[in-house]
């Protein structure tokens, strides 16, 4: 197992996710405690002693699965992450009822790791305005050695990761953002990663495997990187990709079978990162899988002067091939909502003004009539 140094701990480059545990017919609620017991101990011999939960993984009941059985393990053998669910606006006033609960479903009197959840557009207003506490009571439980590390996860956009930064940068320890190749561009990850390394916090990695779409490719794309390495598997390139980002500590995957516990623990004996040919094969691939779903809108903003509703026709083009490719998903609504009523994709009047100036001879109108459609 590749480890690294963060602070005074000795932390494995890959985290057990706790979001996508093994589950009893299907069914995301029941977690198969059993079978997630002996992925964790496989896990663990090979080297893991990070993992993460949340309080709304598996319906709340990953808190409660993984405290069982991480009773079983010294204290000290461990790492365990917790957040802070600011995606629902109602837990906001229940900061330290929450944590309180938190402490008691896991079975621990600390979290090594704990987070201000999925900030983006939906709730930044909320976790930056003081009524809440959130930040003073998070602050006040580091110290009172309740909370060892302290961080956020983010989904949302680069001005909304650096209004949260701007407030509370001081204090945050760590960040944990959606990073893998094809997001890099796709969803400005690498801006995202420049912004945390001018503010000296490391990166902690989820959806390396961008929820599994990365781990099986079409045979032409798995070709080219068999060319490259032909011993190394698909998802292999995926962990690849973001050992070569030098600012990434921990990489989390949400494994849920024993045979992707011995893949991923295959991986990361050692530490491969990819050669400046591989990177820019891998890339290109990512560019050439996003363009079969997207509009190539380059933000030229011509179109913006001549919308007669006045709406941020890039940005909503920009979620709308999010919201495409990614099949549904839950960012691009969630900053879909956020918009006022007049200035989102239904209020386009198809009107074609905007299409008479595209360089891209973009169709905006379709495009923005069948985003509308899809959500909803």
């Amino acid at each position: 197992m590749i480890y690294k140094q963060f602070q005074d701990l000795n932390l494995s480059a890959l985290g057990f996710g706790c979001m996508r545990l093994p589950t009893i017919d299907g069914d995301d609620a029941k977690p198969d405690e059993a079978q997630a017991a002996r992925l964790i101990t496989r896990a663990m011999e090979g080297g893991v002693n990070y993992f993460d939960t949340a309080w709304g993984y598996h319906a709340g009941n990953s808190e409660t699965v993984m405290g069982r059985i991480l009773k079983e393990y010294p204290r000290g053998s461990f790492c365990l992450a917790d957040k802070f669910p600011g995606y629902d606006l109602s837990n906001m006033d229940k900061v330290d009822e929450i944590f309180d609960k938190q402490l008691e479903k896991c079975q621990v009197d600390y979290f090594d790791f704990y987070l201000f959840h999925n900030i983006c557009e939906m709730n930044i207003d909320a976790y930056l305005d003081p009524k809440h506490h959130i930040y003073e009571s998070l602050m006040a439980r580091k110290k009172a050695g309740q909370i060892r590390c302290l961080g956020f996860s983010a989904h949302g956009n680069l001005d909304t990761m650096k209004r949260f930064l701007d407030a509370y940068g001081k204090d945050m320890e760590f960040c944990q953002i959606q990073l893998n190749w094809l997001d890099w561009d796709f969803q400005n990850a690498k801006a995202k990663v420049e912004l945390l390394k001018k503010w000296n916090i490391p990166v902690w990695v989820m959806e390396p495997l961008r929820g599994g779409k990365l781990a099986n490719l079409s045979d032409e794309y798995a070709a080219k990187l068999r060319e490259l390495r032909p011993d190394e598997g698909v998802p292999a390139w995926a962990f690849r990709f973001v050992q070569s980002i030098p600012s990434v500590t921990v990489t989390l995957s949400g494994m849920s079978t024993m045979e992707q516990v011995e893949d991923n623990l295959k991986t990361f004996q050692q530490e491969k990162p990819l050669s400046e040919a591989e990177m820019k094969t891998l890339l290109a691939i990512a560019d050439s899988m996003t363009a079969s779903t997207s509009v190539p809108c380059t933000a030229c903003r011509y179109c913006t002067t001549h919308c007669p509703q006045g709406l941020d026709i890039p940005v909503l083009l920009e979620l709308y091939n999010e919201h495409t490719f990614t099949g549904g998903g839950f960012i691009a609504p969630t900053r879909v909502a956020q918009l006022p009523e007049d200035k989102r994709p239904s209020s386009c009047v198809g009107c074609r003004s905007c299409e008479a100036v595209c360089p891209q001879q973009i169709k905006i109108s379709e495009s923005l009539a069948d985003f509308a459609a899809k959500l909803g």
